[in-house]
């Protein structure tokens, strides 16, 4: 049900009088019918769709749509987003790592054709009323052998101005393909000291890069992941040199996603669960 039929709906149904018997949560959350057709294309993107928790299809609802897009931080904490804006949105993910900015595009127009009308009969016909997206850790690594992490023999995947024109270029197509999306931008986060295929502190030179861009466009709202991710890799790296958290780093990151995405719906978030349920949830769902 789309949100202008949602509201003709409860309209009506308030001239019926029929409003104070219906939970208002059962009304935001009107179930849109099973789509096997975009299932088996969302099964289909990736081999990770039907094995890895994160990336499970998820059936959208009357509830606003959310899109994330991000590297594996954002895979992270996927979970824990969803689990903050359980019944209060549909939280759905791109189909793989996003990595660097030279990739949105291509990732976004490749998810967008898998899984909207027209491009699949039958498929998906709604609007993204938020997208949370960001693009840097991967462009500010080095890489050797084209895979290898090596910031000794390897090449810069991004220089600083190539970042800054692919980013505008990014929140460009953005802006155009999905013109009533509220955006936000999430700055990277921390690179410590150790990382085999960036330099400490390397990523902020680029969040200073993307912060300049963004002052372009005052309707974006930045969520500073970094600052945040600062007490939190301290506390909760998952090994030494590493980029990436243990499950609770990522709850927290997640949480404080949520809430961004609750500002722009206007929704409150909710409790979000332990790392040790949802990790029960990944464990019991990828066995």
């Amino acid at each position: 049900m789309e949100h202008s039929n949602r509201r003709k709906f409860i309209k009506t149904i308030s001239i019926l009088g029929l409003v104070p018997f219906i939970p208002i949560d059962l009304l935001g959350a009107t179930n849109l019918g099973s789509c096997n057709v975009c299932k088996e294309a969302w099964n289909g993107l990736s081999k990770m769709n039907e094995t890895r928790y994160q990336f499970r299809y998820i059936e959208p609802s009357s509830l606003p749509n959310v899109f994330l897009y991000g590297d594996s931080i954002s895979i992270g904490y996927t979970e824990y987003v969803r689990a903050s804006l359980k019944g209060k949105a549909n939280v759905m993910r791109l189909h793989v790592n996003g990595g660097s900015s030279h990739d949105l595009f291509l990732k976004m127009e490749a998810f967008r054709k898998a899984m909207f009308q027209p491009d699949l009969k039958g498929g998906w016909n709604f609007e993204w009323d938020v997208i949370h997206f960001n693009v840097g850790l991967h462009d500010l690594k080095y890489v050797a052998n084209k895979v290898d992490l090596d910031k000794v023999n390897g090449k810069l995947v991004s220089t600083l101005a190539v970042y800054e024109n692919k980013l505008r270029e990014n929140i460009k197509y953005l802006k155009t393909t999905y013109p009533n999306a509220k955006l936000i931008f999430a700055t990277t986060t921390v690179v410590p000291d150790g990382e085999p295929g960036r330099f400490k502190d390397g990523e902020l030179k680029y969040n200073e890069v993307a912060l300049k861009v963004l002052k372009e466009y005052p309707e974006i709202r930045v969520n500073n992941l970094h600052d945040l991710s600062i007490p939190i890799i301290k506390k909760y790296q998952d090994k030494l040199g590493s980029v990436h958290y243990l499950p609770e780093g990522y709850r927290l990151l997640g949480i404080e996603v949520a809430k961004q995405i609750a500002k722009v719906l206007d929704v409150p978030t909710v409790e979000c669960p332990s790392a040790a349920v949802i990790e029960k949830e990944f464990k019991e769902y990828e066995k």
